[in-house]
């Protein structure tokens, strides 16, 4: 069952993602080139209690405050050494809880100069994220958002990865519904006032295979290709979405 947020709820819901929002803009200033992974869970450990919030990758096990994923890391790098080179994309992501409530954000940064397909590709994911969000409305199907991103996407020759998903969120990390990138548009459930939706667009310049790596975390590409990773937390209300982690 997917659980309908109070108005009480969502003004706690919209605190915690403008905290998860706030640090995300701070650690883009920080992405250059020499800089670290390392440093960079640090310093977003170090953000998130100065807001008296719990990073949430711990509590799943995962061996960092959030999730910095280089090039062909899709999803779920962990941070440490890696230094970032000019020329890398990087996608950091964001999840942490404040005050029982989750926020979830991410975003790939280019770190010096990139290439120009890196960048499209960038773009292309960043507005396949919006077009996805613009369907999440009282009354479509969740296949509304799902098909829309991935016919953006494809329309401009990139794949979407279909082994990870989007998902509900609220006082847990991840709740009811999961939002897949693809599929057919008049399937899946009714969307609804209420619904906190944490959507989240990861697109491949080639295929859209991937494989998890022995550190049993962190997935790559399986062709060895860039990948790229945004999203937002969105409230269903009276008005349509309303994006609650914009900067």
């Amino acid at each position: 069952m997917i659980p309908l947020k109070t108005k009480s709820e969502i003004e706690f819901l919209r605190v915690s993602c403008r905290f998860v929002s706030e640090i995300l803009s701070i650690l883009e200033s920080k992405v250059a080139p020499g800089v670290s992974t390392g440093e960079l869970n640090q310093l977003a450990g170090q953000l998130i209690q100065e807001r008296s919030g719990k990073p949430a990758p711990p509590e799943v096990g995962f061996p960092g405050n959030i999730c910095i994923s280089v090039n062909d890391q899709v999803v779920h790098g962990i941070p440490g050494k890696r230094l970032l080179e000019s020329g890398d994309i990087v996608s950091i992501d964001i999840t942490a809880s404040f005050d029982g409530y989750y926020g979830d954000v991410a975003a790939t940064f280019p770190v010096g100069e990139i290439s120009k397909e890196a960048l499209r590709l960038l773009e292309v994911t960043k507005h396949a994220l919006h077009e996805g969000i613009l369907k999440a409305v009282d009354g479509n199907r969740l296949g509304h958002i799902s098909n829309t991103i991935q016919t953006y996407v494809e329309s401009y020759g990139f794949s979407v990865v279909r082994d990870f998903v989007g998902h509900g969120i609220g006082k847990s990390m991840w709740e009811e519904p999961q939002i897949p990138n693809f599929g057919l548009r008049d399937r899946g459930p009714r969307l609804r006032k209420g619904m906190v939706l944490a959507i989240e667009p990861m697109v491949n310049v080639g295929a859209y295979g991937v494989r998890v790596l022995d550190d049993k975390w962190t997935a790559v590409t399986q062709d060895g290709n860039l990948s790229a990773h945004f999203e937002h937390t969105v409230v269903i209300s009276d008005d349509g979405p309303e994006i609650l982690t914009h900067s």
